[in-house]
């Protein structure tokens, strides 16, 4: 009887360990709770914008924790939030364009055209349209105002109300006599050739056509797309140039389909997805119509500087007798944005190759189509970085200081800072410099003071700055240790701000936009049973990698009682993302996670590895052709830093992660063996082959071009390695690394004879989940993983 109560009292308490509740009771904490993201944290305030009158600030939030968020809004003296009726809301200020003085501004609203007076507060509605109508510009001395329709340009003039049409593409090819059929054409020759009446008629019909065209008024150029898609349709300030982009689909290409299997209709449904890396890419061709002259030309791409150079990695592939050459025969494809037009209207263009090795800057001469090279940024891994971004269809950060000045972001020195450009001598000048990173830049109105978010106090906190334009000192603008997300206000003497640290949500400060104001809190978001919770902040340390590098980290260590030897290390996703922080984290039920597990004395490492955001260029590109070398080998350094500086049993560590994370524990668990003994991996890329074009071309290039570094990257060839316990969950209608990936690894660790492996199935989610009860159950069966093979293993 005794062994029987002793049974069922370790049954009763396995299954309480199964349901989340912690193990010592030392807080009400469970993964119920935490799971329930906003709805147990509050939900937090974001959206951020501005009355036009700057004295207003609208944002969405949901105190009285509704099933979808609203608008609400705050005056800058008061400080009173109230909601926003809904016919406010219809009257919201949204981005737009402003004059040369700021007095106007113009927008497009539910696909109208407005022009707003700020001096009066008066708007005008310029087009009230079923079609859309979108990106308004002021034109010629801010007299008209330009905007798109379908494929077109349009002009309307301020004071006389008048609109033209500047353009005239047209889908489909251009027809003539010659498209006829050879048998139509004959037939037609011929009934010409024996009828006199048809003849002369035909004759009438030409004169009367060509006396026609002579009394019609001007009209601009026809000009086909041939199936073709434009956009970036762009006018020059004077209207006497407008530039586009013409993308040309790659016929064969294949994208891929995500079967959903619960759906509304019953029936199984596929998802259109993306493409696969390495698939043939669209072609995009830049042009300029010349109005004046009615002529529509290209932009000579031909002539940028190392436009033929071939990337080095390619040499490893050569083994031909004397190589292949270090140039290919054709100019290589380019992504070109702008252009952007200084006051006398000089065009400024950015052109990044699609390989991702180059990033020119340009001035771009209207009349000829040829560039002017002002800068080359080239990586023999990838041009990237903040502020000059990795995506090719992102542009960077650049613009106009004055008619003789540009000012840009370059990764020269290892860390991505601000420079200018002499247009005269070509003279580069930068402004910025040091190990940290500006991380975004914008221009004063006046254009004499730049406004810079950078980490130059900390790797680990984001501040707002005024520096001049023509150079000197960086002056601090927000106090608040943290990151400051900041919003200035249209007239730039106010700057809304979403702060957070370690462990404190986003909340909604005002402060004065100068140096030496105290920030004033606006909202107070979060809910009694968040704020119940003493959340940890959890130490930043470094760890010596075993190359020798400083590795950060942040570590969150239980108390001394309730310490039991283990310890996890968690990996954030993306890559190119940073997790070591003194902010609320974007992986914030992660880091509640990690309070819970430190309740249950649990010591968790959260480490930004190599390929993480925010620390410059060289830990940026260390993955470069080799995911899951550097960046896996400073997680295995980091479960030694954690046995060797705080005593964790080394036959007690675990690993997890999402996305990049569920691709780290992959290799980890597969490629070394017994430095983990388990590990749970979360919509895990398994194979990059398998992954999308934009990301994965930058780090790997293409699987044909080089196919070593998608071998040596891609856990699906390793798969035989695995010895220790390994959990994998996978979102079914995951979109992004999709539900194919899990099945074919699933696939080849059942012909492996495997059985040290599970997956657990979530039908209705995507690569972020969504449902409460998705996450609770994930992380229940990840909680269970390291109690079973960490805790209550036997030794």
């Amino acid at each position: 009887m005794r062994k029987l109560s002793v049974l069922i009292l370790l049954c009763l308490l396995y299954s309480l360990n199964q349901s989340g509740q912690t193990y010592n009771n030392l807080s009400d904490l469970s993964i119920e709770k935490i799971m329930k993201g906003e709805d147990f944290v509050g939900y937090l305030p974001k959206d951020i914008r501005w009355s036009e009158d700057s004295k207003t600030i609208f944002f969405t939030w949901n105190p009285r924790m509704e099933k979808v968020r609203d608008v609400y809004q705050a005056g800058i003296h008061d400080l009173n939030i109230k909601p926003v009726t809904v016919e406010v809301q219809k009257q919201l200020p949204v981005k737009g364009e402003y004059n040369a003085q700021r007095t106007k501004k113009t927008y497009s609203r539910f696909g109208d055209i407005f022009l707003y007076d700020l001096n009066k507060n008066t708007e005008i509605k310029i087009t009230s349209t079923l079609e859309v109508e979108t990106n308004p510009t002021f034109s010629q001395n801010d007299t008209k105002i330009v905007y798109q329709k379908e494929n077109n340009l349009y002009s309307w003039d301020i004071t006389s109300g008048t609109t033209v049409q500047l353009t005239n593409f047209n889908s489909g090819s251009e027809k003539s006599d010659k498209d006829k059929p050879e048998y139509e054409q004959w037939l037609e020759k011929d009934q010409l050739a024996h009828f006199e009446i048809i003849k002369e008629r035909k004759e009438i019909s030409e004169i009367q056509e060509k006396r026609n065209k002579l009394l019609e008024p001007k009209r601009p150029k026809a000009f086909y797309l041939d199936g073709q898609q434009i956009f970036n349709i762009q006018i020059n300030p004077d209207a006497t140039f407008v530039t586009f982009i013409l993308n040309t689909s790659t016929a064969e290409n294949k994208n891929t389909k995500v079967p959903s299997y619960v759906t509304r209709s019953g029936y199984t449904e596929d998802i259109p997805a993306r493409e696969k890396v390495g698939t043939s890419q669209d072609k995009y061709k830049f042009y300029i119509y010349n109005i004046e002259a009615d002529t529509v030309y290209t932009f000579k791409s031909e002539k940028i500087e190392g436009i033929y150079d071939k990337p080095e990695f390619l040499k490893e592939y050569d083994t031909t007798s004397g190589g292949c050459g270090d140039q290919f025969e054709n100019p290589r494809d380019i992504f070109i944005h702008g252009p952007y037009y200084s006051e006398n209207g000089a065009a400024l263009i950015e052109a990044k190759s699609m390989d991702g090795k180059d990033r020119w800057i340009l001035l771009l001469q209207l009349e000829t189509g040829e560039p002017v090279l002002l800068e080359r940024q080239h990586d023999e891994a990838w041009i990237g970085g903040p502020g000059i971004s990795g995506w090719k269809s992102v542009p960077g950060n650049m613009g106009w200081i004055d008619n003789n000045t540009v000012w840009f972001q370059s990764e020269q020195t290892g860390y991505s800072h601000l420079y200018t450009c002499s247009i005269p001598d070509k003279k580069k000048t930068a402004l910025t410099s040091g190990s940290f990173e500006i991380l975004d830049v914008t221009l004063s109105h006046n254009k004499k003071t730049f406004y810079i978010t950078s980490n130059r106090e900390s790797p680990f906190e984001h501040h707002f700055y005024h520096l001049p334009a023509n150079g000197g000192e960086m002056k601090k603008i927000t106090s608040m240790a943290g990151n400051n997300e900041v919003t200035v206000s249209p007239d730039e003497k106010f700057l809304a701000i979403r702060y957070s640290n370690s462990n404190t949500p986003w909340e909604l400060y005002i402060l004065p936009n100068k140096a030496g104001e105290t920030e004033k809190r606006i909202s107070h978001s979060l809910s009694s049973e968040f704020k119940a919770y003493p959340w940890r902040e959890p130490e930043i340390i470094q760890f010596k990698a075993s190359d020798g590098v400083p590795v950060p980290a942040r570590i969150y260590i239980p108390e001394e009682n309730v310490k039991n030897g283990a310890a996890v290390i968690f990996v954030h996703g993306a890559g190119y993302l940073q997790n070591v922080h003194r902010w609320w984290s974007d992986y914030y039920r992660e880091y509640m996670f990690h309070n819970f597990l430190c309740d249950n004395g649990y010591t968790v490492l959260d480490i930004d590895y190599r390929g993480s955001e925010g620390y410059g260029r060289d830990w940026r590109t260390a993955i470069y052709r080799h995911m899951g070398g550097r960046d896996l080998n400073d997680q295995v350094d980091g479960a030694k830093y954690l046995v060797e500086r705080y005593g964790i049993n080394k036959d007690k560590i675990g690993i997890y992660g999402g996305s990049y994370g569920g691709f780290i524990t992959l290799m980890a668990l597969f490629t070394k063996p017994g430095t983990f003994r388990c590990g749970a991996a979360l919509r895990s890329v398994v194979d990059w082959a398998h992954y999308n074009h934009p990301y994965t071309v930058n780090i790997l290039n293409t699987p044909v071009e080089d196919s070593i570094a998608y071998y040596r990257s891609s856990p699906l060839y390793y798969a035989e390695g695995l010895q220790d316990n390994l959990l994998m969950l996978h979102g079914v209608i995951d979109t992004n690394v999709q539900f194919q990936d899990i099945v074919r690894l699933s696939q080849r660790l059942i012909e492996l004879g495997k059985n040290n492996w599970e997956l657990a199935l979530f039908p209705l989610e995507d690569h972020g989940f969504k449902e409460a009860s998705s996450w609770t159950d994930e992380y229940k069966r990840i909680y269970k993983l390291f109690q079973e093979n960490l805790i209550d293993k036997k030794e």
